[in-house]
């Protein structure tokens, strides 16, 4: 059995996020929770699109821990499109950092961009 996403996949699906927001087709899901996360990163969401371009070069396949196969979104917008998640070490926000979005009619979708918080056991 393969599992999802394969490296190709991946690969393609940071290509087309780039692409997308290269275009300036950025939707955020919750600005409220973008602008409170901007503001930790020490970026100002006006300068989104730019940050956005820059991290996602920063990113690679390795850096996915999202699951497999991705979860699906529950948020109305995006419902059922895969999320994809990843987390690495940022040099232009310097620290550790936690993304997560996915790509829905040529449209990137931010859900979350904020310092990569430990999980806790339950």
């Amino acid at each position: 059995m393969i599992s999802r996403p394969s490296n190709k996949e991946l690969f393609n699906k940071i290509r087309d996020g780039k692409e997308s927001i290269e275009q300036g087709e950025i939707q955020i899901i919750d600005l409220a929770i973008i602008a409170e996360d901007a503001a930790e990163l020490g970026y100002r969401t006006e300068n989104l699109q730019k940050v956005l371009s820059t991290i996602l070069d920063e990113i690679g396949i390795d850096n996915y821990v999202g699951a497999h196969p991705p979860r699906k979104s529950y948020e109305q917008i995006i419902k059922d499109c895969e999320l994809l998640e990843f987390s690495w070490v940022s040099r232009r926000l310097g620290c550790d950092v936690y993304l997560k979005y996915c790509l829905k009619g040529g449209i990137f979708y931010l859900v979350s961009l904020h310092r990569d918080r430990p999980k806790t056991p339950h």
